[in-house]
């Protein structure tokens, strides 16, 4: 054995047992023990003093001072258990340390108060979102209660080189909140308050932990409201919303959730703090980085709080159900709806998507099935319930709707609602591979006469479930895997034909991702939706907020 190995073999054991004796002691005890032993000085000194031998690699001497300062002995005693381990004492004094625990306890060490998960359980209900299609595999799941400490938590991730993961609600489907190679989690989920109401501004402000439904019902409070909204109001957060900024079912009305956000705070991959947008409504000074970072998917920056703007409370409504013979009548449906009517919402969905919500509880609206159904909510004000029958028999008088029902109270409306609104969860035991799209809604009935002959021919032995927000572009295609076949070769084929659909909506002008964000499942079909140099400059804005890659690496691009 070389003297320098014994060497080591005595500086580490002494080091490791001075550690486990202020462990022991106590924190308030270690806190005032000072290295009075001469032995324990020299062994320092060896490791990290001038001339030592991890002098250059430790960052300096950390125990000069008289008192222990657990976090930096800790980082450097790790650095050490690494280094030589790695490189000098392979598997005879230690064995390889897993990265996991040597980043653990860095991570403890320096933010002490931090609240950690590192159970199982947690790690796989923390690391994967509504796609199940990777395995969760993340470092541990960091909580933190402020902005304060997640920037601590991020500056640490900076200055160590270890990636992390912004976590919502964890209801997207496009694997942007999925966890696999070791990322640290960054649940928001603690950060759930509403911090202010201005009714000047008509502006609430809250943590980006606040779930969508408590924003909603918050702004009802005040006489006002929020307009975005989903089938997952209940479950995802407003971070998350705008991360990918959400849409849902009113964006024929209302818009996206870009347009209803008046300001954010942001931490970037470095652990700064920017606040944009500052709920100002005319501000020509530069950049919007506000609509920068919706969007973004966690790739530029973590939302930590935002400002939503609040509008007038909607007026009384109804709901039609109306069924219809041929896929074609679709769009012709909508035209005459919307020429009559100031829709709230036009969805639709197939007969293939009723059966599974009906089997999940819901009542037959019909005495009989029809092969396509449109839901359509309008004020019910006298003017607008006279319009809207006038569509109706329009619609059936020209054969474009076969049969309609219409809703007389809100329990009505909410069985109605349901028909639509229940399709997700109705197919979620089949984990289906899906397709979020969009096109202009000019473009929309070429599209659905390509992609249904497309869907067609390719799928000849899957259940496909259409639906989607048929008013504003965007269509759900959900593929469900026969039951004897392999998970990996379902998906292989889903994903041969989701190329051909990119393609498609390439010839339309049309997007591979209407709402759900690309992550990691559209990431292969990006350039099909944007163009070289704008993927270019993705590349250079996000080497700007993000210098070392560490922010949702490998979501997006790579």
């Amino acid at each position: 054995m070389r003297l320098t190995d014994a060497r080591l073999q005595l500086v580490f054991r002494q080091c490791l047992a001075v550690i486990f004796d202020l462990a022991v002691a106590g924190r308030f005890e270690g806190i005032d023990r000072r290295l009075t032993d001469t032995l324990q000085q020299q062994h320092a000194d060896v490791l990290f003093g001038e001339g030592g031998l991890l002098a250059g690699h430790a960052g300096g001497y950390p125990v000069a001072i008289g008192r222990f300062d657990y976090a930096r002995i800790w980082a450097h005693l790790l650095r050490c258990i690494m280094l030589f381990s790695h490189h000098i004492m392979p598997n005879r004094i230690l064995e390889n340390p897993p990265m996991t625990a040597v980043r653990l306890a860095s991570l403890n060490a320096a933010l002490p108060t931090l609240r950690l998960l590192t159970d199982p359980a947690n790690l796989e209900h923390y690391g994967r979102d509504w796609t199940r299609r990777w395995t969760p595999a993340p470092l541990a799941i960091a909580l933190p209660a402020s902005v304060d400490e997640v920037q601590a938590v991020v500056r640490w991730a900076y200055a160590e080189g270890v990636a992390v993961v912004p976590s919502g609600g964890r209801t997207g489907l496009s694997g942007g909140a999925v966890a696999a190679k070791g990322e640290l989690v960054i649940s928001l989920e603690r950060m759930n308050k509403v911090l202010g109401f201005d009714a000047v501004d008509r502006t609430l402000t809250v943590q980006a932990g606040v779930p969508l439904q408590l924003a909603q019902e918050t702004a009802r409070e005040h006489g006002l409201q929020y307009p975005v909204d989903f089938a997952a109001r209940g479950s995802c957060s407003i971070g998350g919303n705008i991360a990918t900024n959400a849409g849902g079912i009113r964006v024929v009305r209302y818009g996206n959730t870009r347009e209803w956000i008046a300001g954010l705070k942001l931490v970037t991959g470095t652990g700064e703090l920017l606040d944009v947008g500052r709920a100002l409504v005319k501000n020509s000074s530069g950049y919007d980085l506000r609509h920068l970072a919706i969007a973004s998917e966690g790739t530029l920056g973590i939302i930590v709080e935002a400002t939503l703007k609040l509008t007038d409370p909607p007026p009384p409504s109804n709901v039609m159900l109306l069924a219809l013979p041929s896929f074609d009548a679709l769009m012709q449906v909508f035209a005459v709806f919307r020429a009559r009517l100031q829709l709230q919402a036009f969805e639709f969905l197939t007969d293939v998507a009723l059966k599974h919500v009906l089997a999940h509880g819901a009542q037959p609206p019909f005495a009989e099935m029809h092969p396509y159904y449109v839901v359509t909510e309008f004020a019910s004000d006298e003017a607008n319930e006279s319009e809207a029958l006038a569509a109706f028999e329009q619609c059936m008088e020209q054969g474009l709707v076969s049969d309609g029902v219409i809703s007389a109270s809100d329990t009505q409306a909410a069985q109605l609602w349901r028909l639509r609104e229940g399709i997700t969860e109705s197919l979620a035991s089949y984990v289906p591979y899906k397709n979020d799209v969009s096109v202009r809604i000019s473009a929309m009935p070429a599209f659905l006469q390509t992609t249904q002959a497309l869907l067609g021919k390719e799928y000849p032995q899957f259940e496909v479930v259409w639906f989607g927000h048929i008013g504003d572009g965007n269509l759900h295609i959900n593929i469900l895997k026969p039951p004897a076949m392999a998970q990996a070769d379902f998906v292989a084929d889903c994903e041969r034909v989701t190329k051909l659909l990119a393609q498609v909506l390439e010839a339309h002008g049309g997007s591979i991702s209407a709402e759900h964000g690309i992550g990691l499942v559209k990431k292969p079909y990006l350039e099909c939706t944007r163009s070289s140099e704008e993927i270019a400059l993705m590349r250079g804005i996000k080497a700007v907020l993000d210098p070392k890659g560490i922010l949702n690496p490998g979501k997006v691009f790579d």
